[in-house]
């Protein structure tokens, strides 16, 4: 109980100097409990005695290594003072000590430390004590300078520090001799008990002077003669990447040291023997200082592996040929037999030198040029008829397409890209955000200049290896995860392309390469696109959209349209400006297209665009414009009809609007004469003009109605059904898309939307212009006569009601007529009269006779006006038809221009 007092109170005294304040205050509460907790806790143990004494050791060998022999003396010291009075704690003091320190080797000196008492002071010598003469070391060399580098010890100085009692070191005579001087014992190299080995040893290094001892010798110093087994073991270095003294490396090449001859051959002949040679060793070395190059390029690494395999296998071939040549002594040494073989093993290995050297000498960035240098190589291997080594190639070729064929693999069978692929040709575009371009933004097909990125036998099948991996991603997209059984494996091999028939061996290695291909690859394309394509068929409802398309923009059902176009053209009229209501138009298309299943309302919106022209072409057609239906398509669909073919299905539905426009406008207009006229006898004036507007209005509904029903019953029709055959055979989503877009370019053609028709299709709309204008003229005629069939009206009185504010009223002051084909000036000019309504003055009458009269002469002269530019127009319609007809070869445009000159024939023409 007093221990545990007495540590209470201590620690109470370290948690107090701690926090300085009392055991009121938290914080020293939250200490004191988490210290009691501590000390209370059996987790920690008692020191380890044997691991401290360790550490002390270390720490004097720590001292004596960094030169402190003076704070290792003074710790093992105190060490030993410790051990005679040892204690149970001590093992936790010297280990509380040991962590506190801080780098005791640098911080630490003696001087700190009390040094130990000194010993007794011991009688000095002196020179004379040792020697009273003063002779005894006159002879030695003791005040040379000493070379410590020579004779250094570190065991000494360890060993003299050990104890104080042996710090007096004794010097012994010893005699330092100079490093030149030192000659090294000749029984340091031989035993002396094989002198026969060593003689044949020494023989056997010809470069040595003296041994070349079968010329004379004033010719030894200009050549010198060797055996042929001495050349045959220099050639086997030389071709193994070795030194030698027969051959000179220089700059990659093999150089011939014509110094060393044969006896038995002469110069010439042995120097273009060993010619051959040294060219053979040159490429081997070529190739292996290209194998010891690291690679990066996955297929680039298994050519590698691929070369050092043979160049191993060729390695193998030199070392039994130096076997052969050292265990069979009998055997007949031939360099020319040694040559022959060597060229034998060496043939594919200078083929590959060669790819290598061309691949090397060719600065281009083409990640793939090896590839293609290899596959060329294989088929002139063949054609050459080399069929060992066209064997051999064909191996290494399918080895690195099946690494390089790796990322081609899991783009077609996942849909996913390999980061480390960099020479693949398919890139991906990381900013895609919109599934509606999934198959035109998202992926892109590397197509630098003639593909140069892509393998020459792969190009022909790059576009369909596109788009199987895009129809990967849009099935996963769909979630649909295609079946591994049912989608092919792309893998091939040697096997693969020559199988053991022996009757294929024959045919091209490119031809078969290219049918083995072309096998895999269009059954993965197939099984996938057919999938997508059940899929878009049957779930997205491609077939669905589209049929929903034709109704909504082609026109296909009338009776939906109808409504539409009434309450449009009836606010037009009307001349207010809610008719581009989008809000309202948007509620009134969805109303009338609810009645159909296939179309879902909400889908479908009205946009209405600003038309800055529109202030001063009231009742022009090309007001439509600015009235667009958007139908939202599902995005899969989306992908195949694109904004591109919405945008010409909206030019196609305003177009169609325009002539409905012109149609109802001459409808609605009936021909309406004054009451005045009713019972009195009609005058050959009235009878001219009610003929030519019976025949104009009857013309000008001839005409829309042609061109409507041959656009939409013939041209839409038609087309449609061709491209419904030609979508239900594409064999990919690319088809379909292509199919699609050619059946939006032939509809815009037929309908004269195209840029090369541009002159015709506004020559169309100034027709469909000129029919509202001749039923305004009417309109106006109509309502002048209800008011007074005699009077003509002043210049303001003729501004018509707000139906018709800014439309082509006849006026009697100056009036120009303008079209989008053409300008044309009409004048007319009306002298200016008082007007006196309701005037019962017979003397005035026939005055008012003569201003009528005036009247209905500028009246019919307007109608022919209006005739003659309608003539014209259609005139040049049909011959501009026919002439494009004859060039593009447009069914349509011949029948359309041809029903256009038989309305020629009809015409009635009024002088």
């Amino acid at each position: 109980m007093a221990a545990t007092s007495k540590l209470n109170h201590l620690t109470d005294g370290l948690i107090a100097a701690v926090t300085k304040s009392g055991k009121d205050n938290p914080r020293f509460r939250a200490l004191k409990r988490r210290v009691d907790d501590t000390l209370k806790s059996p987790l920690y143990g008692r020191t380890d005695q044997f691991a401290v004494a360790n550490q002390l050791d270390g720490l004097e060998e720590k001292f004596r290594v960094l030169s402190r022999d003076d704070l290792a003396d003074a710790l093992r010291l105190r060490l030993t003072e410790l051990d005679e009075h040892r204690g149970s704690l001590f093992p936790e003091i010297l280990s509380l000590l040991l962590h506190l320190a801080d780098r005791p080797a640098q911080l630490s000196r003696v001087d700190r430390i009390e040094k130990p008492r000194a010993e007794e002071d011991r009688q000095q010598l002196s020179w004379t004590d040792l020697d009273a003469s003063g002779t005894a070391y006159c002879d030695e060399d003791i005040w040379e300078n000493v070379d410590y580098c020579a004779g250094s010890s570190d065991e000494d100085d360890i060993s003299s520090l050990s104890d104080s009692s042996q710090r007096a070191r004794s010097f012994t005579r010893t005699s330092i001799a100079r490093e030149d001087d030192y000659v090294i014992p000749d029984d340091v190299f031989s035993s002396g008990e094989d002198e026969e080995l060593v003689e044949s040893i020494e023989s056997a290094q010809f470069w040595r002077d003296g041994n070349s001892s079968d010329m004379p010798q004033s010719k030894q110093a200009f050549s010198r003669v060797v055996t042929e087994l001495q050349l045959v073991r220099e050639v086997i270095f030389m071709l193994q990447g070795l030194p030698t003294s027969l051959f000179w490396r220089l700059d990659g090449q093999f150089e011939l040291d014509r110094r060393y001859t044969l006896s038995h051959l002469s110069p010439a002949a042995l120097s273009s023997l060993l010619r051959s040679v040294s060219s053979c060793g040159s490429k081997i070395y070529f190739l292996r200082r290209f194998a010891a190059t690291p690679q990066t390029t996955a297929y680039m690494q298994t050519f590698h592996r691929c070369i050092e395999n043979h160049l191993s296998k060729f390695d193998k071939f030199l070392s039994d040929m130096q076997f052969e040549y050292l265990s069979q002594r009998s055997l007949a040494v031939s360099l020319l037999q040694l040559s022959d073989g060597v060229q034998s093993e060496s043939r594919l290995l200078i083929l590959l030198a060669d790819l290598v050297s061309t691949l090397e000498c060719e600065s281009t960035d083409n990640t793939v040029r090896c590839l293609d240098l290899l596959y060329d190589l294989v088929c002139s291997t063949q054609a050459a008829g080399d069929d060992e080594n066209f064997t051999l190639l064909a191996r290494i070729f399918f080895d690195c397409f099946e690494t390089y064929a790796r990322p081609i693999r899991r783009w077609m069978e996942t849909g996913q890209l390999e980061p480390s692929a960099h020479a693949f040709f398919v890139r991906e575009n990381h900013e895609r955000t919109d599934l509606r371009t999934l198959w035109h933004d998202w992926y892109t097909l590397d197509k630098q200049p003639e593909f140069a990125n892509v393998p020459k036998f792969i190009r022909p099948f790059a576009d369909r290896i596109f788009i199987a991996g895009k129809s990967m991603v849009f099935l996963k997209r769909l979630n649909m995860v295609a079946d591994s059984e049912r989608l092919g494996k792309v893998a091939l091999s040697f096997e693969d392309v020559y199988p053991s028939d022996p009757s294929l061996s024959c045919l091209p290695f490119h031809a078969l390469l290219e049918a083995a291909l072309s096998k895999e690859v269009n059954e993965q394309h197939a099984s996938t696109s057919s999938l997508l394509r059940t899929e878009l068929d049957e779930q997205c409802g491609l077939w669905i959209s589209l049929e929903v398309l034709e109704h909504i923009y082609l026109c296909r059902d009338m009776s939906m349209i109808g409504p539409i176009d009434a309450k449009i053209f009836e606010l037009i009229d009307r001349g207010k400006g809610g008719w581009s209501d989008r809000f309202l138009l948007t509620e009134l298309a969805q109303s009338a297209f609810s009645t159909m299943p296939l179309i879902d309302p909400t889908r479908l919106i009205v946009r209405s665009a600003k038309d800055t022209d529109s202030t001063h072409r009231t009742r022009s057609v090309k007001l439509l414009r600015t009235l667009s239906f958007d139908y939202i398509l599902p995005w899969p669909v989306t992908n195949i009809i694109t904004r591109n073919g919405i945008a010409a299905y909206q030019r196609i539905s305003t177009f169609f609007m325009q002539i409905r426009r012109a149609k109802y406008t001459i409808i609605k207009q009936r021909l309406q004469y004054s009451h005045a006229d009713t019972g009195k006898e009609s005058s050959d004036t009235d009878t001219r003009s009610k003929a030519l507007i019976y025949a104009l209005r009857h013309n000008m509904l001839w005409f829309l109605n042609t061109l409507y029903s041959h656009l939409t019953a013939f041209v839409v029709s038609s087309t449609t059904e061709s491209f419904r055959k030609s979508l239900s055979t594409a064999g990919d989503v690319d088809a379909m898309i292509a199919a699609h877009r050619s059946y939006m370019d032939s509809l815009e053609e037929q309908c004269l939307l195209s840029t090369n028709l541009h002159p015709l299709h506004q020559a169309t709309l100034t027709v469909l212009d000129l029919c509202i204008s001749f039923a305004d003229l009417q309109s106006s005629r109509s309502h002048q006569n209800i008011f007074d069939p005699t009077r003509t009206p002043r210049k303001q009185t003729l501004t018509p009601a707000k139906p018709f504010r800014t439309g082509m009223t006849p006026t009697p002051r100056k009036t120009r007529y303008e079209y989008s084909y053409g300008d044309e000036e009409d004048t007319d000019t009306d002298e200016d009269a008082e007007s006196d309504s309701d005037s019962d003055n017979d003397d005035k009458k026939p005055h008012n006779r003569r201003r009528a009269s005036l009247q209905d002469t500028h009246y019919i002269q307007r109608l022919q006006d209006i005739q003659n530019q309608f003539n014209r127009l259609i005139s040049f319609m049909a011959a501009g038809l026919k002439g494009v007809g004859r060039v593009d070869g447009q069914v349509s445009w011949e029948m359309l221009a041809e029903k256009l000159e038989w309305r020629k024939a009809k015409q009635v023409v009024w002088s």
